[in-house]
């Protein structure tokens, strides 16, 4: 099952239980990232380019379900994008 990643207008709801604020996340992703090393050998990554991911699974924290998470509306969504137009 695959999932989308949450927007500013929508959440994560476990469909079992009805967690909204802890998940386990399995993803894969390919980066290009740009490190800096100074010195002493110790380096830092100071930039990332996300070049695709992918959500493989979304484990719930509180049940332990797989893949049972559905996408749902923020509640404040609605209003924020109604706010959005007005502007």
């Amino acid at each position: 099952m695959t999932i989308a990643a949450p927007t500013a207008e929508t959440r994560w709801r476990c469909t079992l239980c009805g967690n909204l604020t802890r998940f386990d996340v399995t993803r894969s992703s390919r980066v290009v990232e740009f490190l800096h090393f100074d010195l002493a050998g110790d380096s830092k990554v100071e930039e990332t380019e996300v070049l695709t991911e992918t959500l493989e699974s979304v484990r719930c924290r509180w049940c332990n379900a797989v893949d049972q998470v559905e996408l749902v509306a923020r509640p404040d969504a609605e209003q924020a994008a109604a706010e959005q137009q007005e502007s």
